[in-house]
């Protein structure tokens, strides 16, 4: 088993589907986990080609956010689509991020990606709110590169 898939047990996989089941009920913004072995060049690069393959640019306002996190590098990056960026102050992630590095320090890899789900959900909801005919426009699943 490579370490991408020892990273988190089937459980633990579900158990981040319902917290960002959780984390979207309030808000219209579309919140993805991406888990990889390493990101072979810039972390940052590397989310938003993922961003982009995984489609969450093409969310109707623009307001996608990737959990990236490369298991082999021990980095992570939340990356936020234009609609988010033009919307929010800058700073807007800092406290997901440190809540997640704070968890990942620990080796509390599940509990800090759903406290960041939960968190950035809780985030989105003030510029982003649920709006009655919204739809869910991306998998929530957990996806592995």
């Amino acid at each position: 088993m490579n370490k991408v898939e020892a990273f988190l047990t089937t459980e633990e996989e579900q158990e981040i589907v319902d917290a960002i089941l959780e984390a979207e009920k309030n808000t219209s913004g579309e919140i993805r986990v991406h888990i990889e072995a390493s990101a072979k060049m810039d972390h940052f690069s590397r989310a938003q080609q993922v961003f982009h393959f995984l489609k969450m640019d093409n969310t109707k306002d623009g307001n996608g956010v990737l959990i990236y996190v490369a298991v082999n590098d021990k980095k992570f990056v939340i990356y936020g689509d234009r609609g988010i960026d033009k919307a929010v102050p800058k700073g807007f992630w800092e406290n997901t991020k440190d809540v997640i590095a704070q968890h990942f320090k620990k080796g509390e890899f599940k509990k800090g990606i759903i406290e960041g789900v939960l968190k950035a959900g809780k985030e989105l909801q003030e510029h982003f709110p649920w709006d009655h005919g919204d739809i869910n426009e991306l998998s929530d699943a957990v996806s592995k590169g």
